[in-house]
């Protein structure tokens, strides 16, 4: 039971929803850029949300089954198609031994999410799936896929029995992609160590995603950002989408692969339920940040979770239909 990539893609890797309870060690947490495209692959396939996904970025894999199962594809449109015809992102899709899945151009995003009934089996680090390429670890080898992989597949819920496969994820649903250039933000601790003006040019101009950004941070380019006096900061704990802002005054909006701690001073943290549109952004796409309450942020994170708790459940009772 297993998969064979025919064509990587471009810097396709397994992941899950990250490596964490290690951090104090130094490990990095690593998992899926889009936490949100990832989940609902798994959950239209029957899968626990932490199962490992296959994540690309901008250019989509190859992939040949050998054997029959689920799929479901999730996040930037990048034209999958199965043995030549086009198929829709955001439903599932049985799939037969010798069947090929395949992509082409880019339409909107930047990362795919391709779930398979059952997962990956393979052997955890750490408690998580997920690859961190820098140390080598987690995934299939440690390292990004190539050209001949073959990845076997675990055993699937022998619930998920579909009876249709002929319905996907409603767009409301799919509400968080929404306005992608404006990302919600809560001011970070330091944010008063800035001028004035920075802290007005953070919240209302815009920044330019540079071809220097990756899986462990974005690189912003705009109006410069600058304190109102030099502080030393010690460094601390950062998080997903905490935003610092080093000397040179252009934000670095921390991802997946970022460091444990960090030592510039933090002027924003990105509201959890916006890192799905960050994600998806690409070098030249234009951002905004709004400023939120940390309230507001707690909100619409409990909200985003309720919509998929809902989801889940409507797939299980669309599986036990007839």
């Amino acid at each position: 039971m297993s998969i064979t990539i025919n064509k990587p893609g471009m810097l396709t890797s397994l992941q899950d929803l990250g490596r964490y309870s290690y951090q104090q060690f130094g490990v990095i947490a690593s998992g899926a850029m889009d936490p949100f495209a990832h989940t609902v692959a798994n959950l239209l396939v029957g899968n626990p949300e932490n199962e490992a996904t296959i994540e690309a970025t901008l250019l989509g894999p190859r992939i040949t089954f050998e054997i029959d199962t689920y799929i479901a594809v999730c996040g930037a449109d990048l034209t999958p198609s199965l043995n030549g015809k086009r198929i829709q992102n955001w439903r599932p899709y049985k799939v037969n031994k010798d069947d090929v899945l395949e992509f082409g151009k880019c339409k909107w995003g930047c990362r795919v999410y391709i779930a398979v009934a059952g997962g990956f089996d393979t052997e955890p680090v750490m408690g998580s799936r997920s690859t961190y390429l820098r140390a080598g670890i987690g995934g299939h080898q440690g390292r990004a896929l190539k050209e001949g992989d073959r990845l076997k597949t675990g055993s699937f819920n022998p619930t998920f029995q579909p009876v249709s496969l002929n319905w996907k994820m409603s767009r409301g649903m799919r509400s968080v992609y929404e306005k992608m250039g404006s990302i919600r933000a809560v001011k970070g601790r330091h944010f008063n160590y800035f001028t004035l003006d920075s802290q007005k040019v953070f919240f209302e101009k815009e920044f330019m995603i540079t071809t220097k950004s990756d899986r462990m941070g974005y690189r912003a380019e705009g109006t410069s950002l600058q304190l109102e006096r030099k502080e030393e900061i010690l460094s601390e704990p950062v998080l997903f989408g905490t935003v610092q802002v080093p000397a040179e005054g252009n934000p670095i909006i921390l991802m997946a692969d970022r460091q444990t701690t960090g030592g510039y001073p933090k002027i924003a943290q990105t509201a959890f339920v916006d890192l799905p549109k960050l994600a998806q952004a690409k070098p030249g796409d234009k951002i905004v940040f709004q400023e939120i309450s940390e309230e507001e942020a707690q909100i619409n994170y409990i909200i985003q979770k309720i919509q998929l708790k809902y989801l889940q459940t409507g797939i299980r009772l669309k599986n036990r239909e007839g």
